[in-house]
């Protein structure tokens, strides 16, 4: 395919995905092309380095620290900054790969938001914000990395029994409900000290980030891919079965990489969801407007988003 050079930021860059993802930016020659930019919460940590140290790809990596709106800020205005100065290409490809879930081992920031919430939806949607005037404004993609957790009805959820008790069918309900989201006292470990907590929390933060996609403003636009959530047992499952719902790193990241560029999927695609090549469709609930409405401008103000800070119209 033919791609118009650029700079490509990962985010999660230092995990199992996101080493995936440089690993084949840095190999195939035309994504080698582009200026990469991989996110990671320490830029000493050893997973990313030994992939790239070998590479002619030009790239760089950047501690920035999800859970921390001031080091977000901090690492957008850089990047900006040398996007504006010529220092840098224009992002081509912002994923969004970051990801944490606690398995019922909750932890908070100290902002008070639960690190689930911050870490998988709020930081990343300040960094989107923040980002937007360094894209490529004619063919720029954003890539969410998602997730099935986040539709309650999503039948590959009965088996871990993430969703039976009735009380959780209905993520949010309105605004005390995203608060408590937020706060971590829905669904929290002390009312069910399980995994399933976290991965309900986990759910939240996805159907949120999926939600930032909203119409109703000039939102960017935004491509999001399904990978499973449970990634420690991928290279066990996915060698037993390589083309079943769980998968290896490596395919996954080339899904991911298909979403950020391949044309097939129109010159501007906008609020896709994959599982591979398959077109899927969202819950029910994060197609309503009324709560991403509300999601939205709650976002807003909990990320203290300012005048000038993003170049979207009508943002607030």
């Amino acid at each position: 395919m033919s791609i118009a050079k650029g700079t490509i930021l990962v985010t999660g860059a230092n995990g199992g995905l996101g080493v995936a993802i440089a690993n084949q930016i840095a190999s195939e020659p035309e994504l080698a092309g582009f200026h990469g930019v991989y996110v990671v919460r320490d830029a000493a940590a050893p997973a990313l380095r030994p992939i790239l140290a070998t590479t002619s790809h030009s790239h760089e990596i950047v501690s920035m620290e999800l859970t921390n709106l001031d080091s977000v800020r901090q690492a957008a205005g850089t990047i900006n900054t040398r996007i504006a100065s010529g220092g840098i290409p224009p992002i081509q490809a912002l994923i969004l790969n970051a990801g944490f879930q606690d398995f019922g081992k909750q932890v908070w920031t100290e902002d008070g938001f639960d690190v689930t919430f911050s870490a998988n939806y709020l930081g990343q949607f300040l960094l989107t914000l923040l980002l937007l005037k360094s894209m490529n404004k004619d063919s720029g993609r954003i890539v969410l990395v998602g997730s099935e957790v986040h539709d309650p009805y999503d039948k590959r959820n009965e088996e871990g029994q993430v969703y039976t008790d009735d009380r959780y069918k209905t993520i949010v309900h309105d605004q005390a409900g995203f608060e408590a989201i937020a706060r971590g006292t829905w669904s929290s470990a002390q009312e069910d000290p399980s995994w399933r907590s976290g991965s309900r929390r986990y759910g939240a933060a996805k159907l949120f980030s999926i939600m930032m996609n909203d119409d109703g403003y000039d939102a960017p636009r935004v491509v999001v891919i399904r990978v499973l959530v449970f990634k420690i047992i991928y290279p066990v499952v996915a060698y037993l079965w390589p083309d079943g719902q769980v998968r290896s790193t490596q395919k996954s990241a080339s899904q991911v990489l298909r979403a950020a560029f391949d044309p097939s999927l129109g010159e501007f695609p906008k609020g896709l969801y994959f599982f591979d090549t398959k077109l899927l469709e969202t819950s029910a609930e994060s197609k309503d407007q009324q709560k991403r409405k509300m999601i939205w401008k709650e976002s807003i103000r909990y990320a203290h988003v300012k005048e000038g800070e993003t170049i979207l119209n009508d943002w607030q």
